[in-house]
This record gives C-alpha cells, structure tokens and sequence, in this order.
C-alpha cells in the first residue's frame, strides 16, 4: 500500500484498493497497522480513516467522526452494535511497506 512511515502515529490514512476504500490505522509509534472498511454503516459514508483511535477494555477501538460510533480495529466489531460491525482485512508491515490482504477478509458479526 504504502512506507510505514507515510502514516502518521495515532491516525488512520484511506487507500483506495482497486474499488474498496480501506480505512489504514497505526495506533503508535511501533510497527503495528490495521485495517478496516472506510465505510461507516450508520452514516454510510466513508469516514472511518478520519476516526479518533482509543483504547477501551484493553482493546483499540476507532470512533466514527460522525455518529461516534466505535469499530474494534482489530476485527471490525461494532462496540454499540454488532449487526452494523465492518470488515477487517489482515495487514502487516513488510520491509518499511504496508501490506493488506484483501483476500483474506473478516468480519467480527
């Protein structure tokens, strides 16, 4: 997808992968990604790369910027509801690059 180092730590960055939006986060300083659907199913929108990233219960957790709802980064779930979680794609950093396995797409509902 993309360096490792062209996203910010703490923030999420939206890549267009052939006709999905997908929603990249780095929670820290580390070597850790994630990624999920750009798509929020409340608001229908693609707005969840601009999401605020928190920690709850142990878990990181991404807010919508909209209706505030929060997806679990690892597996998409939805904390308020889970028949509106999204899906997640396996990701991993491989010499500095980004890498997302669309193929291998889950889904926490």
């Amino acid at each position: 997808m993309c360096p490792l180092t062209s996203i910010l730590p703490a923030t999420g960055v939206c890549a267009l992968v052939g006709s999905q939006q997908i929603a990249i986060f780095r929670p820290g300083e580390d070597e850790q990604v994630f990624a999920l659907s750009n798509i929020d199913p409340f608001a229908h929108a693609s707005v969840l790369s601009r999401g605020i990233i928190a920690e709850h219960q142990q878990e990181l957790w991404v807010a919508s910027p909209l209706k505030k709802q929060r997806f679990r980064l690892r597996d998409g779930l939805c904390m308020e509801d889970e028949g509106h979680s999204v899906p997640s794609y396996p990701a991993r950093i491989s010499h500095g690059m980004i890498e997302i396995n669309l193929a291998a797409e889950t889904s926490a509902a």
